[in-house]
């Protein structure tokens, strides 16, 4: 039984015998930093039927909890506000579980399953800035639910057709001249990106020439050659045309490659892929289906549509006059794959929110369908990320590519670690491990800290500052409570937890405090789908540690027992940074 489910029992019964009040919900909060206390029990919501005052509920029941609760050491009432101290006694027996529990903060197994699709990219460019913010959301939330008891699969959906595919391989086709990854020392993704680009730059030029002989600026962009020339290869490929398919798989394969490679740096895995070219046609029979039961209906055009005005949304097309697919037919066949394949009792899809509507629309059809596992669909929704300069546009090839920004950021952490001077003892390879971890660390912890729902402005040279609210602050005080924990075993100190007579410095007890709030936020990260809950968990540990090692003296402190006390509680807090980093996919130094 846990301090708080202690605690709000004891409460409950002192509430039932002064006020004679049963099953009232009793809500605990952290006591705030300018009271004295680590728990607080509003007393407002009694007023009416206790027919007391705020604050004089607060004394009867405070007085009750010091004379009859086991934890209890104290309280003060401010206002309806009840803050509760509790006995060193209390901390201890609660630290020594947290001690001892090599699982500490990984919740049993709840039998349920989750999907997690995320990355998704198309195969006409490398991944950017944006790709990272929806790899690293949808990493560490697998990682989360992994954590909280979910049992987990990693999917990714690869866009790997269509007209935009189309746009690189005309590119490729008509300006490569035979180029390859090989031959130009680029990057497969990198090269398939620049024909993109060129397609974009060709496009645009032609568009101004049709322009320039009279027709619109719309007219224009139908008609410009290489739109059409596009859209006839896209008609090649569905047709299989043998030369458009080779060509397909060709870049497609050193896209592939090159995602592969980003994927390995920056620490992100799938258990399954799908491609959308498998997938693409796989609605059709569901359309079959919900037009033999009344759920679609067709218009004179044959084409397919779904009418959801009911659910506050409009009436959306699913299948196309001329029988072929939209969006939607896709993704309606990839959901109905997916949970054959896995039968997941949740499917979260990390999609930016530009697509918020699209998903309401996917859900709602899939309930109107009776498909048992649409209630189990969510949507994590994310806000783009800007930089300094503004938007990001991959066709102009304003883009910030993941791999270039990795590699600041690593020469960044590089030059930051080096002006420090404090790691003159590592060799080359130690010392580019620091930097790999550092700068990971710091990318990772800035995109993630941000509430996902948000829109975010990054900062790369703000990221990796080693004393502000960045993973290289936390990195860095995982790495100094590692050299603590060296010197006391150098020294034949044993991290131990005294006895109930020992008399506890704050700094220690708001330490243990701060400690047994991890399973609590890795419970409400998983159950919110938000890792910010976590970063900001692992900056506030990090930040009550520092203010301990400046209160307390660890090794030169009279009493052994307080020093043993302190080596245990650095080890338990260096300990719970390495999992809560680790479930935003941030690794640690032993060293810094």
């Amino acid at each position: 039984m846990t301090i708080e489910a202690i605690l709000k029992e004891d409460i409950q019964k002192a509430v039932q015998k002064h006020f004679q009040l049963d099953n009232q919900e009793i809500l605990l909060q952290p006591t705030k930093k300018e009271f004295e206390g680590f728990y607080t029990f509003v007393t407002f919501p009694l007023t009416k039927a206790a027919r007391k005052a705020p604050a004089e509920i607060g004394q009867i029941i405070g007085d009750e909890l010091l004379a009859s609760s086991s934890v209890v050491a104290g309280f003060n009432v401010v206002q309806g506000f009840l803050n509760i101290s509790l006995k060193d006694s209390t901390w201890l027996d609660l630290f020594g579980k947290i001690f001892t529990d090599e699982k500490f903060g990984s919740l049993p197994s709840n039998g349920k399953s989750v999907m997690v699709e995320f990355s998704s990219p198309n195969t006409n460019k490398p991944l950017h800035l944006g790709h990272l913010r929806n790899n690293f959301l949808g990493d560490s939330l697998s990682r989360i639910l992994k954590a909280s008891g979910y049992d987990v699969e990693k999917t990714c959906l690869v866009n790997d057709r269509g007209i935009h595919i189309c746009k690189s391989m005309l590119a490729y086709r008509e300006l490569g001249n035979g180029e390859t990854p090989e031959s130009s020392g680029i990057k497969g993704d990198h090269l398939a990106g620049k024909y993109y680009v060129l397609f974009d730059v060709e496009y645009k030029q032609q568009i101004k020439a049709l322009v320039e002989q009279g027709l619109s600026e719309e007219e224009a962009a139908k008609r410009a050659p290489w739109i059409l020339e596009a859209q006839k290869l896209l008609l090649l490929w569905e047709n299989n045309d043998p030369e458009t398919v080779a060509l397909w798989q060709k870049m497609n394969n050193w896209v592939y490659e090159g995602f592969a490679e980003t994927y390995n740096k920056i620490g992100v895995s799938f258990d399954k892929t799908y491609y959308e070219s498998n997938t693409y046609l796989l609605g059709k029979d569901i359309i079959e289906e919900g037009l033999q039961k009344g759920v679609f209906f067709k218009k004179a055009d044959n084409s397919v549509w779904i009418d959801l005005t009911k659910e506050g949304l409009d009436e959306k097309l699913v299948l196309r006059g001329d029988g072929t697919s939209v969006y939607i037919t896709q993704d309606l066949g990839t959901t109905e794959l997916k949970n054959n394949d896995f039968g997941n009792d949740r499917y979260l899809w990390v999609v930016g929110n530009e697509q918020d509507y699209h998903f309401k629309v996917l859900f709602a059809i899939l309930k109107r369908l009776g498909r048992t596992y649409a209630d189990g669909c969510y949507h994590i929704s994310y806000g783009m990320v800007d930089l300094p300069s503004g938007k990001m546009k991959s066709r102009e090839g304003t883009v910030v590519d993941a791999d270039d920004l990795v590699a600041q950021m690593v020469q960044t952490a590089a030059s930051r670690t080096q002006e420090l001077g404090k790691i003159d003892d590592f060799n080359s390879e130690e010392a580019k491990q620091l930097y790999n971890q550092l700068a990971l660390g710091a990318l990772k912890y800035f995109l993630l800290k941000v509430d996902p729902k948000k829109r975010m402005l990054f900062n790369p040279e703000e990221s990796i500052d080693f004393q502000g609210h960045t993973g290289p602050f936390i990195q860095y005080t995982y790495a100094r409570i590692r050299s603590i924990m060296r010197k006391g075993e150098q020294a034949g100190i044993l991290a131990e937890i005294p006895g109930d007579s020992y008399v506890m410095h704050q700094a220690e007890r708001e330490l243990v405090f701060a400690l047994s709030q991890y399973p609590v936020k890795v419970l409400a990260a998983a159950n919110e789908f938000a890792p910010s809950l976590i970063s900001q968990y692992a900056f506030d540990l990090a930040k009550v540690y520092n203010q301990f090692y400046a209160e307390v003296s660890i090794f030169s402190d009279p009493d052994p027992e307080a020093v043993k006390l302190r080596v245990a509680l650095s080890g338990a807090v260096a300990e719970t940074i390495r999992k809560a980093l680790g479930l935003l996919g941030i690794d640690v130094p032993e060293r810094m």
